[in-house]
């Protein structure tokens, strides 16, 4: 796909980190580009950055998937490109011991099946939604491709670390989605291609300590630090414009593999 002005796009979790990385990306390349978040002033401040919109919501939601779909196509037309990066992460152990009583706590399926719902609900209803609207448009280019559809996985889909129970499973249900997805889709020209980024610079690590951020840095054999999100809105690009990429898994870590902890 040849990205230029012609071109809209959909970014989910766009107002911060690997969301935010690949709207400027994007709009670099002159796409048109919709923020969903649910960060308001984030949000709204990079769409003014790049001439973008905002729309607040909720994907894992699907009547609030529905409004902001309708109203981005109202304002740049349909999509040609979804990017899924909206995202929450939980550490917990699967069981844990209470230190002071030796009781033993379970898990809880609240916040577990939060995960599941943001990370993995959300990026299949995003994804079947924008899809059914790319169906729509004119198919373009000598291979004639509709579209394209990026998802954030995450190497612990493969490597899931201890505390990483409900994380692990709703970014390997992302990654278990991305080949059938492609194949559903594949009739109409619509690709399918999911990222599994490794240990990179976003607002979960500002939190850490320099030590702590400096400690996973050179757990990673080379380059030997943390990962820029712009270097993750670089491939989101990459794909969009390399029709061959299609129904693949592909790992972004510096060849990192996660240890137990």
């Amino acid at each position: 796909m040849q990205l230029d002005n012609s071109i809209a796009a959909i970014v989910t979790g766009g107002a911060s980190g690997l969301g935010a990385a690949s709207v400027r990306r994007l709009a670099g390349q002159g796409v048109r580009v919709s923020i969903f978040d649910l960060n308001e002033s984030a949000g709204e401040a990079i769409a003014a950055e790049v001439g973008g919109a905002f729309f607040k919501t909720n994907i894992a939601d699907e009547a609030s998937v529905e409004t902001s779909l309708a109203a981005a196509r109202a304002h740049f037309g349909q999509e040609r490109i979804l990017v899924n990066c909206a995202g929450v992460v939980v550490g917990k152990r699967s069981v844990r011991r209470i230190k002071d009583t030796g009781a033993v706590e379970s898990h809880d399926v609240a916040s577990f099946r939060k995960v599941i719902e943001v990370n993995l609900i959300g990026t299949f209803i995003m994804s079947t939604r924008v899809a059914a609207g790319m169906m729509s448009l004119d198919p373009i280019g000598v291979d004639g491709e509709r579209g394209v559809i990026v998802s954030t996985s995450s190497v612990a889909a493969e490597e899931g670390q201890m505390g990483q129970i409900a994380y692990a499973a709703s970014k390997g249900g992302v990654l278990s989605m991305t080949l059938p997805l492609a194949r559903d889709l594949s009739r109409d020209g619509i690709r399918a291609v999911s990222i599994l980024p490794g240990l990179f610079g976003t607002p979960m690590f500002d939190t850490l300590p320099d030590d702590a951020k400096a400690a996973l840095a050179a757990q990673v054999p080379f380059p030997s630090r943390l990962g820029d999100p712009d270097e993750f809105g670089h491939l989101v690009v990459q794909i969009a414009e390399n029709v061959m990429l299609n129904g693949c898994a592909i790992r972004l870590d510096g060849a990192i593999r996660l240890a137990p902890r």
